[in-house]
């Protein structure tokens, strides 16, 4: 597949306004490796082609398998390590202890696989073990996802050794995971259970979700304008229950919006905790 300039920017246009993400002016490899096989499949020769139907046909399926190729990354267990021992040694303790026996809310944005919300699962039953009866209510976390591929996967659990090699200790895998067929390994069930997936594109309302004590939106904002990011922060801001926390990813900063969060410095890391509106 050949890559013109001008289809190359009609392309831009299209991701920008179906999900929010922003690619650069040199990305023509990651589109041609992601979409070759799904431009074959449809018989189209081009990405201005490729954008016409969808938008000839806007409920056939093809913008969905568009979005859900350009947005699917690879993620690890415990990634960063740090915001798992800061939730467990700083976070928790206060978050249960404020809820007063009422069950805690946490938010996974982007889950992608399901690695993310199972290491939080995982880590809330270490905490759960070392603590017992702080959690009285119990913790539900909401997994959200643009991706339907990336989502039926993440609600399988189950992995292959590759994908269990990134990020999880042999004890972990142990504890947490039943050993399958062809070197696959399937979640537990007590730690899938806190876990509830759903679909959502982070440019919609959030309504639906309720509200919670922690959101983690780690390493996916960097794809976003700066626009973009700040409608996004400003609505997750609208999640949160007074005094709640939000993690970003470590490469990530929350520039702006001292009028909604405040920075904490855990040593490792940072944190942002939700200020009351004025």
């Amino acid at each position: 597949m050949t890559v013109s300039n001008a289809d190359f920017e009609q392309f831009r246009a299209f991701l920008e306004k179906s999900c929010g993400i922003v690619l650069g002016s040199n990305k023509q490899y990651l589109v041609t490796s992601r979409l070759n096989r799904l431009m074959q499949d449809n018989h189209l020769q081009s990405l201005g082609e490729l954008v016409r139907k969808i938008e000839s046909m806007p409920r056939g399926g093809l913008r969905e398998q568009v979005v859900d190729a350009m947005t699917t990354n690879e993620t690890l267990w415990f990634r960063d390590t740090y915001p798992f021992e800061v939730l467990k040694s700083r976070l928790l303790p206060e978050v249960a202890k404020a809820a007063n026996g009422m069950r805690l809310r946490i938010w996974s944005a982007a889950c992608s696989s399901g690695q993310e919300p199972y290491s939080l699962s995982m880590a809330i039953d270490e905490f759960e073990k070392a603590n017992l009866g702080v959690l009285r209510g119990g913790v539900q976390i909401v997994a959200t996802d643009l991706s339907g591929s990336m989502l039926n996967a993440a609600k399988a659990g189950e992995y292959d050794s590759l994908a269990i090699g990134r990020g999880l200790s042999q004890d972990r895998l142990q504890r947490y995971f039943d050993k399958r067929e062809e070197g696959r390994w399937a979640v537990k069930a007590p730690v899938k259970q806190r876990v509830e997936f759903r679909a959502l594109n982070l440019l919609d309302s959030y309504a639906s979700l309720g509200k919670f004590d922690l959101v983690f939106c780690r390493n996916v904002l960097i794809y976003f304008s700066a626009d973009v990011k700040k409608q996004i922060l400003t609505k997750i801001h609208g999640t949160l229950k007074p005094g709640g926390y939000l993690f970003l990813g470590a490469s990530e900063a929350l520039n702006g919006l001292p009028e909604l969060y405040q920075m904490v410095q855990c040593n490792p890391g940072i944190v942002y905790q939700a200020k009351s509106k004025p």
